[in-house]
C-alpha cells in the first residue's frame, strides 16, 4: 500500500504545476512517483522546465519527455516537489535516505516553495528514527567523523555513526563524497545540531531540512491530506 499512498501524493502535487513553472524534481521513489506524473501531463501540453536533484532523476525526467536544464541556466526556480524520510509538524525534514542530500537542499533552497509529497509514514511527532545521513568529504575521514561525534556528545544524542556502504566499499554521492548515517533516536534540538554540523570542517552537508518545505502532501488510508508548518 506504501507505493500506492506516494502515487497518490506525487499526482496530487503534480496537479498544482502549470505552464510555464520553473521546477525543481527531486530524488527517491516517491519522486519517481511525481516524474511519471509530471511527463503525463506534458504529454498533454503542459509546458515546464525542470532542474533535476540527481543523475538518477534527470536520466528518468529526460527519458520520459521533460525538458531539463541546470541551476547554472536557471538559477531560481518557482517549486520544487521532494520527498522525505521524515516530517514533522513544522514541516522540518530529515532527507537523503537516497543519497542526494546536497543537490536537493541547493535546488530546494533556490525555489520560491517546496513541496513535500509521502505516504503518512512518514510523519512523525520528533525527528530522529530516521538516520540522519551527514554528507562529508573523503579526505580527513575520520578527524571530520570525531568532529561529529563530538557534537553528538555535547548536545547528548547516540554516539553511533556508520560510513553508509562500509569502508570496504562506501557509497559515493553524485558529487564524490561520502555519507555518514547517524542513528539519533530522536534530534530534540534539531536547528542546533544543523548549526553545529555545518560548522565542522569535512562536512559538506546534512539532511536536516528546516525552514524549506512550504507544504505537504500526505497519503494515507483516509486520501491525501494537506499539510502546511506550524
Amino acid at each position: 500500500m506504501s507505493d500506492h499512498f506516494k502515487q497518490q501524493a506525487a499526482e496530487r502535487a503534480a496537479d498544482d504545476v502549470t505552464s510555464g513553472m520553473r521546477l525543481g524534481i527531486g530524488t527517491g521513489s516517491t519522486a519517481e512517483f511525481f516524474v511519471h506524473a509530471l511527463a503525463k501531463r506534458v504529454g498533454e501540453g503542459l509546458d515546464v522546465i525542470g532542474v533535476p536533484t540527481s543523475e538518477r532523476t534527470r536520466e528518468l525526467a529526460s527519458g520520459l519527455g521533460i525538458r531539463l536544464t541546470t541551476l547554472e541556466n536557471l538559477p531560481e526556480l518557482d517549486l520544487t516537489i521532494d520527498g522525505a524520510d521524515e516530517f514533522d509538524a513544522g514541516l522540518a525534514l530529515i532527507k537523503g535516505g537516497g543519497g542526494a542530500l546536497l543537490r536537493e537542499k541547493i535546488v530546494a533552497a533556490a525555489s520560491g516553495q517546496m513541496t513535500v509529497i509521502a505516504d503518512s509514514s512518514k510523519e512523525v511527532a520528533i525527528l530522529g528514527q530516521f538516520p540522519l545521513p551527514i554528507e562529508v568529504v573523503p579526505f580527513g575521514l575520520q578527524a571530520t567523523s570525531n568532529a561529529v561525534l563530538s557534537v553528538f556528545d555535547d548536545l547528548g544524542l547516540p554516539q553511533k555513526l556508520e560510513l553508509r556502504g562500509g569502508s570496504g566499499q562506501p557509497f559515493v554521492t553524485d558529487g564524490g563524497h561520502y555519507i555518514l548515517d547517524a542513528h539519533l533516536e530522536a534530534i530534540p534540538q534539531a536547528q542546533s545540531l544543523a548549526n553545529r554540523l555545518v560548522a565542522i570542517p569535512g562536512v559538506v552537508e546534512h539532511g536536516l531540512f528546516i525552514g524549506l518545505a512550504t507544504k505537504a502532501y500526505v497519503a494515507g488510508s483516509d486520501g491525501v491530506k494537506t499539510v502546511l508548518p506550524v
